[in-house]
């Protein structure tokens, strides 16, 4: 007898069609059969040993976190709550060019030090892994949601070329091919970049369209945070585009946000821009999160040149009286690459951790409110605390538009990715509540996508970008990743004010047939291992 009947479900499949009504049976960690419409039907009904019952809930496949900052924290913390309770059942790891394989022992303290403020010290972290297939083969002994993995490429040229800003060797460009080709053999997805971020915004096009041809022939994708989502947005999406249809390469766009001021009302010509390739034929997919603000560390707001050489060089420079200044001309007057080429507002820029508890108090307040508390200029309070924590503070960034935010999540390419930064005091709501704020906000109280279409865009739609036979979607002798959800009450329980409240409305979650929440509330299960690329 099969393990579980899961009857009368109201079933949203994932492919965007209407629902169902059906019970569906669940056996070694695979949808077995489905039998619509049951009871109306009166044939015999299918039994389990267990059988629940779903009346009034929404049964669908589990939902794809396409953008996530979990690296460590499935390795620290195996209860996940964060993402269990929002029907997260796979999760890609690896974001925005820096991650922890594949590294030297060298190139591993230089990276945990430098994202710190993303995924915490690594200190309670036992790091036995060097390369890619180490790591991945670390996480198959049991994590609570599945995760697959982007060779990061400012890892990759940290440690073939270090961190400085220099075109690559053509020797130091062989090693960076190998290492991706090597990441892509262990069971990596692609490739992502953080083209704000250093070492990997060194690297000029040609560097990177060398690193995509060798993406594209595992059959990966690109993943880039590109150069700019402010003065330069456009341009730099039109970049990824071009760079990535010249090495034949599938591209998905990274938290496709048009922020600022200068982009206020201008997701539009975004979408024109990326309507266009599609109709040409290029492989273009893209994620976001339902929410306006942004979230990273404080230091990646400095210029690219006070960031060269690594962590200890940009504390040496943000200590020099001199250097100092420079950093502040290129942050509020110029406007720092990091930055996005816009001058920085102190005011939108919100402390949301630290890494030193004595300096908790600056949590929760804008720089410009702790500069206007300590009766000094707001770039005197910023360095102060960059060098106070060695470059540890978070930030919120409330530099959005909803106009934008709720065009970009329309778009037929679109998928659905936190950037949760779990870290911090008081992290982005995003990070506990993205899945459920577009299912309760957005769904059931916008208006702004359909349910079936909101789940298409979290589940087949991301499966289908990871290349993945047999996820995102309820059919038979499929994996049976799924949620079932009360369409009525699902609602993200985060807030700014309250970051770690756990969603309401998603009682049940299962990953790989094995319940991870039940009845609302975690379980023991470490159900979730790697999901490696599927070749093509």
């Amino acid at each position: 007898m099969e393990e579980l009947v899961i009857r009368d479900a109201d079933v949203v499949d994932g492919s965007g069609a209407d629902s169902y009504r059906a019970d569906v049976v669940v056996d070694g960690g695979r949808i077995v059969s489905i039998v619509k419409e049951a009871a109306a039907a009166g044939c015999q009904r299918p039994k389990a040993r267990r059988e629940l019952d779903a009346e009034g809930l929404v049964l669908s496949p589990g939902f794809v976190d396409m953008h996530a900052h979990s690296d460590l924290a499935l390795l620290r913390d195996p209860d996940h709550g964060a993402k269990a309770a929002q029907g997260v059942t796979l999760e890609v790891i690896g974001q925005d060019g820096l991650s922890y394989a594949p590294v030297d022992d060298r190139t591993l303290g230089e990276v945990r030090r430098a994202i710190a403020g993303w995924n915490g010290s690594g200190d309670d972290i036992d790091f036995d892994w060097r390369t890619v297939g180490e790591y991945l083969d670390r996480l198959d002994r049991g994590i609570a949601v599945n995760a697959a993995y982007l060779v990061p490429q400012g890892t990759v040229r940290a440690l073939a070329v270090g961190w400085e800003d220099r075109e690559a060797t053509p020797r130091e460009l062989d090693r960076m091919r190998q290492l991706v080709a090597e990441g892509m053999e262990q069971g990596a997805v692609g490739m992502s970049s953080g083209l704000t971020y250093t070492p990997g915004m060194y690297a000029k096009d040609a560097e990177l369209t060398e690193l995509c041809r060798v993406v594209a022939s595992y059959g990966g994708y690109y993943c880039p945070h590109h150069r700019s989502y402010g003065a330069g947005a456009l341009e730099a999406y039109r970049e990824m585009v071009a760079l990535t249809r010249e090495a034949g390469c599938s591209l998905h766009l990274a938290h496709a946000t048009m922020n600022f001021g200068v982009n206020k009302g201008r997701a539009p010509e975004l979408l024109a821009l990326l309507d266009e390739a599609l109709a040409d034929g290029a492989d273009i997919s893209l994620d976001t999160y339902p929410y306006t603000p942004g979230c990273t560390t404080l230091a990646a707001m400095l210029p690219s040149w006070a960031s060269e050489g690594g962590p200890e060089r940009v504390v040496e420079r943000l200590a020099d009286d001199g250097t100092a200044e420079r950093i502040r001309h290129d942050l509020e007057v110029t406007g720092s690459d990091g930055c996005h080429g816009v001058p920085i507002e102190w005011d939108t820029i919100e402390i949301s951790g630290v890494g030193d508890p004595a300096l908790a108090d600056y949590v929760g307040r804008t720089v410009q409110e702790s500069a206007d508390r300590r009766g000094e200029a707001p770039w005197v309070t910023a360095r102060g605390l960059l060098l106070a924590d060695r470059l540890a503070p978070t930030i919120l960034q409330h530099v959005g538009h909803e106009e934008n935010v709720r065009a970009i999540m329309r778009h037929r390419v679109h998928t659905g990715g936190s950037d949760g930064i779990l870290q911090g005091a008081k992290p982005h709501p995003r990070a506990y509540g993205t899945f459920p704020h577009y299912l309760g906000h957005y769904v059931r109280e916008l208006g702004v996508l359909s349910l079936q279409e909101c789940v298409a865009h979290l589940t087949s739609r991301p499966a289908a970008r990871l290349r993945l036979p047999d996820r995102g979607l309820v059919r038979e002798g499929y994996v049976a990743d799924l949620v079932l959800f009360d369409p009525a009450t699902v609602a993200a329980g985060s807030s700014f004010a309250e970051p770690r409240v756990l969603p309401t409305g998603i009682p049940y979650v299962l990953v790989d047939g094995r319940f991870v929440i039940e009845d609302g509330r975690r379980t023991d299960a470490l159900a979730g291992r790697a999901v490696r690329r599927t070749p093509a």
